[in-house]
């Protein structure tokens, strides 16, 4: 889900990695914005209830800016673009900020926590009464920076225990300026390693050439890509439903 705090002006080249490891989903998002004001990119994340602050691990991939085009390097041909798709209580305290490289980031555990963050960095209340279904969610808050120009960041990237079984989820969602369409602009990349989720319907992606070592700096990617597997990739493009993505 692309969510901002404050208005932007620019938002595109948006590309996305996803793994599954033990319980645990890997997610590293990059994209190109311009925005006039310093504002928050807010991501939902399908956690267990009640998953602890702590337990949502950063990633800095500061020095691994080329993660994405790395990635792509895989996939000689330009693949194919999709056509188409818990009551808790407030904790005390402000929440938990993360240096990550560029950016400052804190794991919010439950919308009522939102409350714990700056003010420049929450989100109206109303929004989220038209989003029951995340409403048992925990979500990921990076700050940026205001850029006049719009200005590619280097990935964000992090860990979090994930309630969704055998299934890879991606944020693609669509909220700009409070507005919440049925249908939204894509400009998206895709790329996940399937690991266990192989048998599932993956007809609209296609497979790297070779295993990722081939391609990918592993030591770099921090143990968020594993060598050993082949990488997945799908593009949305254009006007599509606006919702998330979850394959498997």
């Amino acid at each position: 889900m692309c969510i901002f705090s404050q208005s932007v002006e620019d938002v595109s080249d948006t590309s996305i990695f996803a793994r599954l490891e033990n319980g645990h989903q890997f997610l590293v998002y990059r994209m190109s914005y311009a925005a006039a004001n310093e504002l928050a990119m807010v991501l939902p994340l399908p956690v267990p209830t009640a998953t602890a602050e702590e337990a949502v691990r950063f990633i800095s991939l500061q020095q691994y800016p080329t993660f994405f085009d790395d990635m792509l390097s895989g996939f000689p041909t330009r693949s194919a673009t999709l056509s188409l798709g818990r009551g808790a209580p407030v904790a005390a305290g402000i929440l938990s900020v993360h240096d990550v490289g560029d950016f400052d980031a804190s794991f919010v555990p439950h919308i009522h926590d939102f409350a714990r963050l700056d003010p420049r960095f929450r989100l109206d209340d109303e929004l989220w009464n038209k989003l029951p279904e995340y409403a048992e969610y925990g979500f990921a808050v990076f700050k940026l920076k205001p850029t006049k120009q719009a200005k590619s960041v280097h990935p964000m990237a992090f860990r979090f225990p994930t309630r969704l079984d055998d299934a890879i989820y991606f944020p693609t969602l669509h909220i700009h300026d409070g507005d919440l369409p049925q249908n939204a602009e894509f400009d998206h990349m895709l790329y996940c390693q399937f690991g266990q989720t192989d048998e599932n319907d993956t007809s609209n992606w296609r497979q790297s050439f070779d295993v990722a070592s081939k391609f990918m700096d592993i030591p770099r990617s921090a143990g968020i890509v594993d060598g050993d597997l082949h990488c997945s990739c799908m593009g949305m493009n254009g006007t599509l439903k606006n919702t998330d993505t979850i394959v498997g």
